[in-house]
């Protein structure tokens, strides 16, 4: 079933190649486009049928395919999905339809290439959230890079091959460093046991002194912080947005920068427990710098998308600091984090892209009095923003409250300053809102803008329907999140949280023994995990002080 949804996508680019014809042929655009667009409907009801039948007491990889791929270096075609990567799946088959619906007016150049870059980039990022082989993993991690280099350098505005190619480099440096951590991990397990493998759960079992612990983690944690991004490294990201075609910007902010934050998840933290708990501190500082810092940039923004693409900075500043809490609302806080920031976010870039589309530019001063001409895309736009900022009852306040517990068990004086954040987005983005929306109509330019037309109908109300949804009913998302998490807190901790004590002495992981336990905050049990290797003597973790 994973390899089907994974490769659909693809399978329906080949299919555009082929009814495309050859070259650019405009009579073959609404074609190109009802293919790509049906195929990624297709592919979201699968992602959606694989959340149905997931089992959510199980913390364990489900749906898992297994084939030899290169036998001889130990690499596999080992595919699977848990409670981590599960809505992450189905978080990019939400949004993909909605990129290519997002681009039907502003995209008239090689659709047939455009709709092709598309879908090949979407069964590269389903397989990043799929891989259980890490050699299988690099493979996707780099092929997404890719299609996302076209689609900004041929289908961007302006400055468009400046900012792909800066996208690429920076990138690719941080990927190169983590293939060599790679490499060095199979080298490792074929040192302990005989033969390499790039099994993940094999990897895990490793037992890696301080040094390697520590160089490992280094070179994953770069790459991870580049695609994040976390501050300093977050440059490339403002002139990728601006640059990127709306379909682009949709992607990028939606899930491709989520890539960094599980790579954190999945692979960096649980791989190098001891590493992971001693610079946990240091990536927390510098997710609190991002978070001020990418605030108090977005506030001078004169430029929307420019405004948008710094919020994403500090709201993935949050993202990382719930991760280096290591408890489970900071995590589970940080994966429903991941999930609000590429709904409310991915929204905000297609009402930019609207405005854009109509006016030719994206400039605040250019703008101003929309309430009164287009009230129907202010209402689309309000609602998106308020998710934006966390209003209660909307989705971005249920990630961002659960993290801030979670900072605040570990650490209160980082939590202290990244709730500064919250206040700060408010700031900026309401006051973007209100000199975009309200006030005297003083350019005659904006006077005959059109409201939303029937496909921009079809583009905000899933987006703002999600955004209402998951900040009323998070149950249902947070729930098979929590047994996978609590596994990963004890890999990396060495004490397994409540909920999964709980569930471990009813004889059912992740089972409703343990889950009526998950609401009590701060609620740990002290019994080490006895199954994995202690972190390693050399050099224990810096304990973290709350006074």
């Amino acid at each position: 079933m994973l390899s089907t949804i994974v490769f659909l996508p693809l399978l329906g680019a080949i299919l555009i190649l082929i009814a495309g014809g050859r070259g650019d042929r405009h009579e073959r655009e609404p074609l190109v486009r009802n293919i790509a667009l049906a195929t990624s409907l297709v592919t979201f009801a699968a992602t959606l049928l694989l959340w149905l039948k997931f089992d959510p007491a199980n913390p364990a990889f489900q749906f898992e395919e297994r084939h030899a791929w290169i036998p001889a270096f130990g690499i596999q075609y080992y595919i699977g999905v848990d409670g981590i990567s599960l809505f992450l799946i189905v978080l990019t088959g939400f949004l993909t339809p909605l990129a290519l619906l997002s681009s039907w007016q502003s995209v008239h150049k090689n659709v047939k290439l455009f709709s092709f870059m598309l879908l090949a980039l979407e069964t590269a990022m389903l397989g990043v959230f799929v891989s259980i082989d890490l050699f299988l993993f690099y493979v996707f991690w780099d092929a997404m890079l890719i299609p996302m280099y076209f689609l900004i350098g041929i289908w961007g505005y302006e400055r468009r091959v400046y900012a792909a190619i800066k996208f690429i480099l920076y990138t690719m440096a941080g990927s190169v460093l983590m293939l060599l951590a790679i490499i060095g991990l199979a080298w490792a397990h074929a040192q302990a046991t005989g033969a390499p493998s790039f099994n993940l759960l094999d990897l895990y079992q490793l037992n890696l002194s301080w040094p390697v612990q520590k160089w490992f983690f280094l070179a994953f944690a770069l790459a991870f912080a580049i695609k994040v991004p976390l501050f300093p490294f977050h440059t490339w990201l403002p002139d990728a947005h601006v640059e990127a075609p709306t379909a682009g910007s949709v992607i990028l902010a939606g899930v491709l920068l989520k890539m960094g934050t599980y790579g954190l998840l999945r692979f960096a933290f649980p791989l190098f427990p001891s590493a992971a708990l001693y610079f946990a501190p240091w990536l927390a500082a510098l997710a609190v710098i991002g978070i001020i810092y990418g605030a108090l940039v977005a506030m001078v923004q004169p430029d929307m998308k420019k405004l948008v693409a710094y919020s994403s900075v500090s709201h993935l500043g949050f993202v990382v600091l719930g991760l280096c809490a290591m408890n489970v609302q900071g995590v589970q806080g940080s994966l429903y984090q991941m999930l609000n920031h590429g709904v409310s976010t991915g929204g905000l870039f297609i009402v930019v892209g609207m405005l854009s589309d109509r006016r030719h530019t994206r400039l605040i001063s250019e703008f101003g009095g929309l309430k009164a001409v287009m009230p129907r895309l202010v209402t689309a736009f309000l609602l998106v923003t308020l998710a934006s900022i966390a209003l209660p009852l909307m989705n971005g306040f249920i990630g961002e409250f659960l993290i801030l517990i979670g900072a605040f068990q570990w650490d209160r004086r980082l939590a202290v300053l990244a709730a500064t954040g919250v206040i700060l987005s408010a700031v900026y983005m309401l006051w973007m809102f209100q000199r975009v929306n309200y006030g005297p109509l003083t350019n005659e330019k904006n006077r005959s803008l059109p409201d939303l037309t029937p496909r921009e109908w079809a583009l905000m109300i899933p987006t703002v329907g999600m955004c209402i949804v998951m900040g009323v009913f998070p149950g249902p998302f947070l729930r098979p999140m929590e047994p996978a998490v609590a596994r990963v807190i004890e890999r990396v901790t060495g004490v397994a949280p409540a909920s999964a004590a709980a569930a471990a002495t009813a004889g059912r992981p992740g089972s409703a023994a343990g889950a009526a336990t998950a609401g009590k905050p701060g609620s740990v049990s002290q019994t080490p995990n006895a199954e994995r290797p202690a972190p390693n003597a050399e050099r224990p973790a810096p304990s973290v002080s709350n006074d």
